[in-house]
């Protein structure tokens, strides 16, 4: 998923808490039953989070002020690569199931 410049700025305090985004990520994890090692923030350049072979999950610190909606996405979009390591056919159906499923 390449990186988009946000389309609206979001002042600092209107920012998702770390904590309260990690524990959204380990909803949903439970949720599609992966288990991820680890999840950590940091600015990322290029793309909006990312997911190592080895199951460390890392998102961008930028993240915290996209909308819950696209926040969601991302945070399937990596947990699903838990299951599934391409973007292949299987991939973005069960992707486009799930998010689907909670709209």
């Amino acid at each position: 998923m390449k990186k988009a410049p946000p389309l609206d700025w979001v002042p600092l305090e209107e920012a998702v808490p770390v904590d309260l985004f990690k524990a959204e990520v380990q909803a949903w994890a439970r949720r599609l039953e992966v288990t991820p090692r680890e999840i950590r923030l940091r600015p990322l350049k290029r793309k909006w989070a990312s997911c190592s072979s080895r199951g460390r999950l890392t998102f961008d610190t930028e993240l915290l002020r996209q909308p819950a909606a696209f926040r969601r996405e991302v945070i399937v979009h990596e947990l699903l690569h838990l299951k599934v390591l391409n973007h292949g056919s299987l991939f973005r159906a069960l992707l486009k199931a799930y998010l689907a499923s909670d709209s």
